[in-house]
């Protein structure tokens, strides 16, 4: 059957396989609630301009708000015939209301509706991300002040390097995950214009008012260019690329929490609400939220990288290749909000092994750092004579099978005859972190003030719904 909402200038209906390649309703009926709300704000407008009556326009927002009762009750059908969201609230206003239903379309097209429609959808998706990101950061800033000195081998090419705290470690995410929170707000305040009212691409000779729609949708501003309006995706491209960064940040942590808990490291305990067993092998713990965390980041890059893909060669305006950004940045998104909130979970749960994590912190020479820096400070010993000195103290110890607190002076001022036995009190690792207390460093002096100071910052943020 021919599709009515096209006109007249079709005399029969697409094939089998063209209903399957246009349709969109499978994914795009998410955007129930922007599409009626766009509806009504357009609706409201037309009546305030002249161009509808207000008769007509109590009909078009009775029966879109009884439309959005009958999705939200599951008590509307999708047709696949008729495409998308856009028509499928467009036809069952037809049948409930008559032909007052066919003046909404007035002054706007569905390529300034969809992108309304995705605007508002994305926009209220950052926002959600804002508020995830936000107890994320809380719950690693609260677990930071708890274990501010709890000590554990800091690491650089996963080598041990030098004593830091879980606390610090623990900050360290809580600062990346600011800039993703940095990032997502920058994209939401560029996003935040209105396209409707750019109808197909040139906009409308009606003499229509978009600053009225914006302002009704939240919108800062209608957008400036009609054509720019309806061809724009940059929204969703710059939110995906700053998903994709934070995701990154995601699976870094996920991958520390997959060797922190083996039983090689057992730095960590996770909780069994993020643990599975083996269905052969009764003792494994896996920490496969902290895996599957891991794997999302591909799926994110993913949709970043599949919509570049899409757009790079569009001329202006709009295409119907954009379709295919929505279905692809709904389960990226999905999957990023998912990730955040298991490892929200995960945080809050997991407890450090703090004896095991301080034994390590002492393995591999990690204080000779230290060393040389006591020889600079005390001895006054340049730097680069300091760091060959201790450089030879540590092969000392490796020959000898010993740790360095374990050498004894002699074997020190074997090699500088100047060290005294006060160099022994930098060879502990409490010492060590406890010198760090340069603004941002690893004492915990320092780690609890910087969780304070998240901790003070992150409960005053407002709570967007």
């Amino acid at each position: 059957m021919t599709n009515k909402m096209w006109g007249g200038r079709f005399a029969s209906g697409p094939s089998e396989i063209m209903e399957e390649i246009n349709a969109s309703i499978s994914y795009d009926k998410r955007l129930y609630k922007e599409d009626i709300a766009g509806s009504i704000a357009h609706a409201e407008m037309l009546a305030e301009s002249g161009i509808l009556s207000k008769t007509d326009v109590k009909k078009i927002i009775d029966g879109l708000t009884q439309i959005k009762t009958e999705i939200e009750k599951d008590k509307f059908t999708f047709s696949r015939q008729l495409e998308d969201i856009h028509m499928n609230v467009e036809s069952r206003l037809r049948e409930l209301i008559g032909d007052a239903a066919g003046r909404l379309h007035t002054a706007r097209s569905r390529n300034d509706q969809v992108a309304t429609d995705f605007k508002l959808y994305v926009r209220a998706t950052v926002d959600h991300f804002l508020n995830q990101l936000a107890a994320l950061q809380l719950a690693l800033a609260n677990k930071a002040e708890t274990y501010a000195d709890v000590v554990m081998p800091g690491y650089t090419h996963l080598q041990t390097a030098q004593p830091v705290t879980f606390g610090h470690h623990l900050l360290a995410y809580t600062e990346m995950l600011g800039r993703d929170r940095s990032r997502l707000s920058d994209a939401r305040k560029r996003l935040n214009e209105c396209p409707l009212g750019a109808a197909a691409l040139a906009g409308t000779s009606f003499p229509i008012n978009r600053k009225m729609t914006a302002k009704a949708l939240g919108f800062d501003r209608p957008t400036a260019n009609s054509l720019d309006s309806v061809a724009d995706r940059d929204f969703i491209l710059e939110v995906l690329s700053a998903a994709s960064i934070s995701a990154i940040h995601l699976s870094r942590f996920a991958e520390e929490l997959v060797i922190w808990s083996s039983a090689e490291f057992n730095f960590v305990n996770l909780s069994d609400s993020f643990t599975t067993g083996s269905s052969i092998m009764p003792q494994k713990r896996n920490p496969d939220a902290a895996e599957l965390i891991r794997a999302k980041v591909g799926r994110i890059i993913g949709a970043f990288n599949g919509l570049s893909i899409v757009m790079k060669g569009l001329p202006l305006a709009y295409s119907k290749d954009m379709q295919e950004d929505k279905e692809m940045a709904f389960d990226a998104l999905d999957n990023y909000s998912l990730a955040l909130a298991a490892l929200t979970g995960m945080v809050k749960d997991l407890t450090p092994n703090e004896e095991k994590m301080a034994a390590s912190a002492g393995g591999g020479f990690s204080t000779a750092t230290d060393i040389a820096d006591w020889l600079v400070r005390v001895l006054g010993l340049p730097f680069r004579d300091a760091h060959h000195v201790t450089g030879s103290i540590v092969a000392l110890a490796e020959k000898q099978g010993l740790k360095l607190h374990e050498l004894t002076l002699k074997d020190m001022q074997s090699i500088e005859p100047k060290i005294t036995k006060a160099i022994f009190d930098v060879l502990s690792v409490q010492n060590s972190v406890k010198s760090r207390k340069s603004y941002g460093g690893t004492a915990p002096t320092e780690v609890r003030k910087m969780a304070r100071k998240w901790i003070k910052s992150l409960e005053k943020l407002p709570r967007a719904e």
